[in-house]
């Protein structure tokens, strides 16, 4: 891909901003290798498909020859990343750091390539620098720049609390971009002002300010929250392939469009063509396949996809899965709704009692595995294909 207007396309598909506008092409028009930097604090051991929309646009510029920096945030991970908090959030222990980091490195080179990709830990830079470095760090930006950023106004204005610590997050975000020299620098829409703040930093220390490329949060299995572990919308890239394919073939025919833009590895061409196909009648349960099959491979293998593919459909009996499913949002009460007053909120029974019995009977299927437990909770934020019987279905997200 020699064209540079055919490597931006390629870069900027399923960002939310570039900035500045023509900074990328101008870059790119430098006829260099680009230091693509991207930061991950681990704060939890388990990464799921959400945080991969970032390292697969991380492996579009490594796959074009740019130096890739997978950076790891032991030293911000200590401090604890304020964005979107209302609340000040407890650092980790370097322990509790040192595992996740571990569990991260193993993961990410399920996309990336071993071989071509940098890991770094900003503590090697930052645990190097004294108490005057870091003072004259934080002399380099203001606090009343620092409460433009929405999240910190939010709770300055709310009389919530904001500790003098959390300020020094952006800054230590920022002064990784100077310590790596770093071109790029991708991040979710929710580290804009960290982006932003390594670029003015860049300009402080006499480099040329990075590009800041943002990827929008990519929505869970409801298709409306973030992609979240606390709510229980997430695809684990561990979880056994089984259950990542239910999950993906869960999801919404709109969202899955979605997903196909952020996490496929198609061209932009075949994904266009793969809608076309839609249009003009082919099923979008055959395209979800597709999804499905990609997505498992990647962090698996082609015949554990395929074998997820086959236990789903045998699942189904064999096509009784009818094409289309109405989709229905119900609202939980305290985190959770029981399951007869799910079945029966989703019209798939008459009575509670009705669930009961069928519950009893071996009718009642959730993403085509039966279930037996009279007095199943079903928690706030999950998606499932629910079925009574063999015709009745539904897609019930629950908020």
């Amino acid at each position: 891909m020699s064209d540079i207007k055919e490597q931006i396309a390629e870069l900027t598909r399923g960002t939310d901003e570039v900035l500045p506008e023509n900074g990328l092409e101008a870059k790119l028009k430098e006829g260099r290798p680009l230091v693509v930097k991207a930061g991950f604090d681990p704060t939890a051991p388990d990464l799921h498909i959400g945080h991969t929309v970032l390292i697969n646009k991380m492996r579009q510029f490594q796959q074009l020859g740019h130096d890739v920096v997978f950076l790891i945030g032991d030293f911000t991970g200590m401090i604890g990343d304020p964005s979107g908090k209302n609340a000040t959030r407890p650092p980790l222990s370097p322990e509790e750091i040192k595992a996740n980091a571990e569990t991260y490195e193993k993961q990410i080179f399920k996309i990336l390539d071993k071989d071509k990709t940098r890991v770094e830990f900003n503590s090697s830079w930052m645990g190097d620098m004294d108490a005057a470095g870091l003072i004259r760090l934080a002399a380099r930006h203001t606090v009343a720049r620092m409460l433009e950023r929405d999240d910190f106004n939010k709770r300055y204005t709310g009389g919530l609390p904001i500790s003098i610590h959390e300020f020094l997050y952006p800054l230590v975000q920022g002064y990784d971009s100077v310590a790596l020299h770093a071109d790029v620098e991708l991040g979710g829409t929710d580290q804009k002002f960290n982006l932003l703040v390594g670029r003015q930093l860049q300009q402080d220390y006499g480099q040329a300010p990075q590009i800041v490329m943002t990827t929008p949060l990519l929505e869970g299995l409801d298709g409306v929250q973030k992609m979240s572990k606390s709510l229980n919308n997430y695809i684990g890239i561990t979880e056994p392939p089984g259950e990542m394919f239910g999950k993906i073939m869960s999801i919404s025919d709109k969202l899955m469009w979605r997903y196909f833009e952020v996490l496929s590895f198609r061209s932009l061409d075949d994904i266009a063509a793969l809608r076309k196909s839609v249009d003009d009648g082919m099923n979008p349960r055959d395209a979800k396949f597709e999804l499905g099959v990609e997505i498992v491979a990647r962090f698996n293998d082609i015949a554990a996809a395929e074998g997820a593919k086959k236990e789903f459909i045998s699942r189904f009996q064999q096509g009784a899965m009818p094409d289309e499913i109405p989709e229905l949002t119900l609202q939980s009460q305290d985190g959770q709704l029981g399951i007869a007053h799910l079945l029966k909120s989703a019209g798939l029974v008459s009575s509670t009692s009705e669930a009961f019995r069928m519950i009893k009977q071996g009718a009642v299927k959730i993403d085509g595995q039966r279930i037996d437990d009279r007095s199943l909770q079903i928690d706030a934020g999950s998606v499932g294909v629910y079925q009574v019987g063999k015709r009745k279905f539904s897609r019930v997200s629950l908020t």
